[in-house]
């Protein structure tokens, strides 16, 4: 079919243009090799976390489960320095992005182990923040953001439930006390809370699943 001159410069102007918007655009993020992934956490993270993310040490993190965006962004903070551990950052610097990326989404896809609250004398006051926050000091309910099993939201808020008691606390007071920075929202969260409500609710995650 022949088509007038002028609707053939407007399509051929069209397909340019489109081409060009095509080049323009920032490529596409490969997609996680979990292989890959499970090789570099094996070389660099298992002694600390576990074979398989399931951490037995109370003040080193459970990462199995956990959702990937929110490891592979972490990972990226310590290597920036954006979260303070030096730890941390010593492996993390090790790593290039499709590293992270890739031991994110094998760890997301390890199944978490279940945890325990250890303190009974303080779990129902743990679960009152939890569910509920403190109402006279504006600190909102955790399970707001990440869910009334711990399960988070992903993408979003991560994943809590089993997690150490231990590391929930330390995060916690590091959030509320500056040396954790690289969370805001967190910050204005435990801002007004005190060491017995932060163990308290820490200990409440650590039972849920």
């Amino acid at each position: 079919m022949a088509y007038p001159k002028s609707l053939a410069a407007l399509l051929t102007a069209s397909l340019f243009a489109l081409g060009a918007s095509a080049a323009d655009a920032p490529p596409a993020a490969a997609k996680p090799d979990l292989t890959k992934g499970a090789a570099s956490y094996a070389a660099v993270c298992v002694a600390c976390h576990a074979a398989d993310g399931n951490s037995t040490v109370p003040a080193q993190p459970k990462l199995a489960g956990q959702h990937p965006e929110y490891l592979d962004k972490q990972l990226t903070e310590f290597k920036s320095g954006a979260r303070n551990n030096a730890i941390m950052k010593g492996f993390a610097s090790a790593l290039s992005e499709a590293d992270m990326r890739n031991i994110a989404w094998w760890l997301a896809s390890q199944k978490p182990k279940d945890g325990f609250a250890k303190d009974p004398k303080t779990v129902m006051l743990g679960e009152q923040i939890y569910r509920g926050g403190i109402m006279d000091r504006n600190v909102p309910a955790c399970a707001g953001c990440h869910s009334p099993n711990g399960a988070g939201i992903p993408a979003q808020y991560p994943r809590l439930a089993g997690q150490f008691a231990d590391y929930t606390a330390t995060q916690l007071i590091g959030f509320r006390d500056g040396t954790r920075t690289n969370s805001t929202v967190m910050a204005g969260v435990v801002a007004k809370m005190n060491d017995r409500e932060i163990k308290a609710v820490a200990d409440y995650i650590a039972g849920l699943r």
